[in-house]
């Protein structure tokens, strides 16, 4: 099996030669983008509201944090697709209840939409992170119908979130993926400000990043906004390259003019790019 390395020289930057901060700048979303406060603020307050209107399946537990727990917008018909989302916050922040309106467009084309929500470093590990997300996976398999949740399910993720979907795609009741603006390659977050919670392992990063994982033949669209840093650029075209290279299905969608937070406007809309990937995932 060819395993990936990660390149000593990236479009952003010569990595050996940058200082602390410029490593730190070049995995840093929120100083790119300059109103990332009034964008998340105007997200929460959205998904806020859509709760209030959609409350009857909320918080459910799969395992037995706090966290651990599923919010299931079921569509009136059962066998419809759901999507599952995951949401971001470089696996140290956010929270489901954040993103809720993602459920939005796909809901009014008829699916159903689940999010789970799983704990943060430094609380747990990345590995028990990503365990999390399998296991919420099987509970959602497992007792999806007794919620109206019965259809094919399809994995997206944000940021980190990406990151988990495209650990998630190998799971045997996901049928197809859609990673947007996902980090691939974890060997150079243990140089930057995020490994501070992180504390990655040598093991962590070897089996936890997709790049150098076997490729999962099963569809997955992989998304970025072409305003995005390079370093998260780079890591979505080395991920659709290495699948393309073993012939595994998907796209590689660049969203035009979008950054690291408004990428995620082409989900919330029923018309949305993002939102329209998702669909012709099944067909």
């Amino acid at each position: 099996m060819t395993t990936y390395t990660a390149p000593r020289r990236s479009p952003h930057g010569e990595w050996a030669y940058m200082t602390r901060d410029e490593r730190d700048t070049a995995y840093n979303n929120s100083k790119a983008v300059a109103n990332t406060a009034a964008i998340l603020a105007e997200r929460e307050a959205a998904s806020l509201a859509f709760r209030e209107r959609h409350p009857a399946k909320l918080d459910l537990a799969y395992g037995p944090s706090d966290r651990t727990k599923w919010d299931l917008f079921p569509a009136p018909e059962p066998t419809s697709p759901c999507l599952v989302f995951i949401h971001g916050g470089y696996w140290q922040r956010g929270s489901r209840q954040d993103v809720s309106i993602m459920a939005e467009g796909l809901r009014a084309l008829g699916w159903s939409v689940a999010f789970p929500g799983y704990d943060l470093t430094p609380d747990v590990s990345l590995a028990t992170l990503v365990s999390q997300i399998h296991a919420a996976l099987d509970w959602l398999a497992e007792t999806g119908p007794d919620h109206g949740i019965a259809g094919p399910i399809i994995v997206a993720g944000h940021s980190a979130g990406g990151h988990l979907t495209a650990l998630a795609l190998s799971h045997p009741k996901v049928h197809a993926g859609l990673t947007i603006s996902g980090v691939f390659e974890l060997g150079p977050i243990r140089d930057v400000y995020l490994n501070e919670k992180l504390k990655l392992t040598d093991e962590e990063v070897r089996s936890l990043s997709p790049l150098r994982l076997p490729v999962v033949a099963k569809p997955m669209g992989i998304a970025y906004g072409t305003a995005e840093l390079p370093a998260l650029v780079d890591d979505s075209r080395a991920l659709h390259a290495r699948r393309s290279s073993a012939h595994a299905a998907g796209p590689l969608i660049p969203v035009p003019g979008a950054d690291h937070f408004t990428i995620l406007d082409e989900l919330q809309k029923a018309d949305g790019l993002l939102t329209r990937a998702i669909v012709d995932l099944l067909r």
